[in-house]
């Protein structure tokens, strides 16, 4: 099983990068699926997370209002539009996995598998 994050790269502030999650080896169509976020000397922090369905969608406070979730269960895959970046946003973007689904989870919850993480870096 692997998870592989894409997209990321270097942008100016107020700038926008789409990332992608890309599943492999099993189905995660049933699977909560969720981006974490982890700048330098910090902790991994929850960015957002979508269930299922879009009936399920939550989003860490700071990102509300710039960043989309979005997944294409028939492809496995999950995506992150985000739109007028900020330097905080600079971090290595991961993505996971859950059987549940959570508002605002921490690391340590029950995620199964993880991406290697793709670096976002947004300059001032």
């Amino acid at each position: 099983v692997q998870l592989q994050a894409s997209g990321g790269g270097l942008v100016q502030a107020g700038g926008s990068l789409r990332l992608s999650c890309a599943a492999s080896g099993r189905n995660f169509s049933n699977y909560g699926m969720y981006w974490f976020r982890q700048a330098p000397g910090k902790e991994r922090e929850f960015v957002a997370g979508i269930g299922r369905t879009t009936s399920f969608i939550f989003y860490a406070d700071s990102v509300k209002g710039r960043f989309t979730i979005s997944r294409d269960r028939a492809k496995n895959t999950m995506y992150l539009q985000m739109n007028s970046l900020k330097p905080e946003d600079t971090a290595v973007y991961y993505c996971t996995v859950s059987r549940n689904v959570y508002s605002s989870p921490k690391e340590s919850y029950d995620f199964e598998y993880w991406g290697r993480g793709t670096l976002v870096t947004v300059s001032s």
